[in-house]
């Protein structure tokens, strides 16, 4: 089937992410990428859903990996009329179809009044664009990143947040998000969100977390581990996930008794005991 129009485009992102640089890059290199990031399937899929947007778009997305979600906890998601906003965090074991199938759950139960902090290559999706902002994660932070994540919790929109930033990693044969950032702790307070934890069950290929490791152990800088996220996804199709909900923590728990890095540790233990 031919794709009438390519919204994903390794040679792209290849010049817009390294400019003059990109043309070192061998053909070879460039051919084994588009099949690692699947860009003919995932083009195809964009084409074919190319009219749906925010929610609905997720939800399409979750019909096209075939994933049935049990979610366990529903009745702890806070009514939408009640006139607050919340932020949600969870682990993060997939690094993609997860975020998809928690986007359209929140999306859904909330009239699509959320949003999501994500890597700035996903703002090239047309479908995700309208409910993220995008954050630099390929190379040094973005100088506007505090900007974003401002401009995001001052809204009226609900927060979606993975606050390790990365997807989760196998560690003496545990897989377990690495420590979690204190962002969602401090706005929360700041803008007086309670915190709903959420918990995904599941798990990437061992070829992954072994890749991720090896590049720790070399010191290697760039997130290769992030090049294979795609193709961990479409291992991941047609299996079902358990998708645990939390009991809102009020943010006033969040007080001087410790620090926010400490205390985003403590909702980081709660997820894991959902």
């Amino acid at each position: 089937m031919e794709i009438a129009k390519k919204t994903v485009d390794v040679d792209l992102i290849l010049n817009q992410k390294m400019g003059k640089k990109a043309r070192y890059v061998p053909s070879f290199a460039r051919k084994w990428l588009k099949h690692i990031v699947h860009q003919d399937e995932v083009n195809r899929f964009l084409w074919e859903s190319r009219d749906l947007k925010g929610t609905e778009w997720l939800e399409e997305c979750v019909r096209y990996l075939d994933m049935t979600l049990d979610v366990v906890g529903k009745e702890n998601l806070p009514d939408k009329d009640d006139g607050k906003l919340y932020t949600f965090v969870s682990n993060h074991p997939l690094g993609g179809a997860d975020g998809v199938a928690l986007g359209s759950i929140i999306g859904r139960h909330y009239d699509g009044k959320f949003r999501y902090l994500v890597n700035d290559i996903l703002m090239n999706l047309p479908g995700l664009a309208p409910v993220s902002i995008g954050i630099n994660k390929t190379g040094n932070q973005s100088r506007n990143f505090p900007e974003m994540v401002r401009a995001g919790f001052a809204s009226d929109n609900h927060m979606l947040m993975f606050p390790a930033g990365l997807c989760s990693r196998k560690t003496n044969g545990v897989i377990r998000d690495l420590a979690w950032k204190k962002t969602f702790i401090s706005k929360s307070v700041e803008t007086q969100r309670d915190v709903v934890p959420i918990h995904f069950g599941g798990q990437n290929s061992n070829f992954f977390y072994g890749l991720a490791n090896l590049c720790k152990k070399l010191n290697i800088k760039f997130n290769i581990a992030m090049l294979f996220l795609v193709d961990e996804m479409y291992k991941n199709v047609h299996k079902t996930f358990r998708v645990a909900i939390g009991k809102p923590i009020p943010w006033q728990t969040f007080d001087k008794s410790k620090t926010p890095v400490e205390w985003a540790q403590y909702v980081q233990d709660i997820v894991y005991k959902l």
